[in-house]
C-alpha cells in the first residue's frame, strides 16, 4: 500500500485549498459564488501526481456529489497525494 502525503488546508486566492508539506497547492475548491460561475470546480495543481501520458484533466465541474462522483474524487485525491 502506498503512503499518502497529508495535506494542510488554508485559503488560496480566496478559495479553499490543500497544500503539501513543501507548501505547494495540490487541490483547490472554487465555489460557484467565487467567480459567479455556472458550477463549482475542484482543481488540481502541478504538485498533484495525476500525470497520465501527455493529456489529462486538471479540474472538474461539480454540480452535485453523489456516491459515484464522491468515489471518483476520493480516488483522484489518493492518487494526487502519492
Amino acid at each position: 500500500m502506498q503512503q499518502h502525503t497529508p495535506l494542510k488546508a488554508k485559503t488560496w486566492y480566496g478559495m479553499s485549498a490543500h497544500f503539501s508539506d513543501e507548501g505547494k497547492v495540490v487541490v483547490f475548491f472554487q465555489a460557484v459564488t467565487t467567480l459567479s460561475a455556472r458550477y463549482a470546480t475542484i482543481g488540481f495543481q502541478e504538485a498533484a501526481n495525476l500525470d497520465n501520458g501527455s493529456f489529462w484533466p486538471t479540474s472538474f465541474a461539480v454540480t452535485a456529489l453523489d456516491d459515484r462522483s464522491t468515489e471518483h474524487l476520493v480516488g483522484l485525491l489518493q492518487q494526487a497525494t502519492r
